[in-house]
């Protein structure tokens, strides 16, 4: 497998890779707040398909992100172990945000190689957290796999998101030209290796994926990172008006991963007819120098 970094899901079957994995173990997290539409589907399919029938995953953890619905129950009653943020490193704070929960489901699970898949997928299959492991659990060369699809929204169906092909592509282009052949900077489908990810920092916001895909990419060079086609995936999507946020975020963590100088990590977003949004960059330090943390002991 040398030299090869794209993969399509369904090179893969569960089984094989159970036969592959050998002493490795896998965690599964799903990152959730207010998914109780889609969140216990997504824990059937991997305890029943992946677990139960295979034994391709070790550990399933749905990481509740303050939910005020029934994610946590719905979840429980599907098969998961469900954990709240609050809950975890409350020594070091409680703050809700993306990066912040898949920081924390990295300290609470135990396995070599975790994967995590948002957790409104609408379609989900086994194929998504056994395509994700394929290129991880067949060459030990890589450490990092991202995931890319097809999303069924308007027209063009082959790219990213909005924020993604108007904020994060661009950027790649203008910064970091090394990973302008990554279909999906901002995926939340995505894998990798323990020893990895637990030395790069975690933004606590949906700058994260961004912060990850450039700091791996800087630890272990581009040759350790995967893509894999994982076909249609079908999701929620937020009107344009909620995605001014997000799109700040994601620039602000391109920009100062690039020149600490060049912006503030602390701003206010004005926007004509929206009250005031305050955005403040923070970060979580990489879990090796978290004390406590079990790796240490190793």
């Amino acid at each position: 497998m040398s030299g090869r970094r794209r993969f399509t899901a369904g090179e893969f079957s569960a089984d094989d890779l159970a036969a592959r994995k050998g002493s490795k173990t896998v965690s599964v997290c799903l990152p959730a707040r207010n998914e109780e539409a889609t969140v216990g589907t997504i824990v059937e399919v991997v305890r029943n398909e992946l677990m139960d029938k295979v034994g391709l995953v070790d550990e399933l953890i749905v990481m509740d992100d303050h939910s005020t619905d029934h994610t946590a129950a719905v979840a429980k009653d599907a098969g998961a172990n469900v954990v709240a943020c609050a809950d975890v490193l409350t020594d070091l704070g409680n703050q809700p945000g993306k990066g912040e929960t898949l920081w924390k489901s990295l300290y609470a699970s135990t396995g070599d190689i975790v994967v995590w898949c948002d957790a409104d997928v609408a379609n989900f299959g086994p194929h998504f957290i056994s395509g994700l492991l394929g290129p991880l659990l067949v060459d030990d060369a890589i450490s990092y796999c991202k995931g890319f699809y097809h999303r069924p929204v308007g027209a063009d169906q082959r790219g990213g998101g909005r924020t993604t092909e108007l904020v994060a592509r661009p950027l790649i282009a203008l910064l970091f030209p090394e990973l302008g052949d990554i279909v999906q900077p901002l995926a939340g489908e995505y894998a990798g290796r323990r020893e990895v990810l637990e030395r790069v920092p975690f933004v606590q916001g949906y700058g994260v994926e961004m912060g990850l895909l450039i700091d791996v990419w800087r630890l272990a060079g581009y040759e350790a990172i995967a893509q894999v086609d994982l076909g249609t995936r079908v999701h929620r999507n937020r009107p344009l008006h909620e995605l001014s946020s997000q799109a700040t975020e994601v620039m602000q963590v391109a920009l100062h991963r690039a020149d600490r100088t060049l912006v503030n990590t602390a701003i206010t977003l004005r926007r004509p007819g929206f009250g005031d949004t305050e955005i403040t960059m923070q970060e979580r330090p990489p879990l090796v120098e978290v004390t406590g943390y079990f790796r240490q002991a190793l």
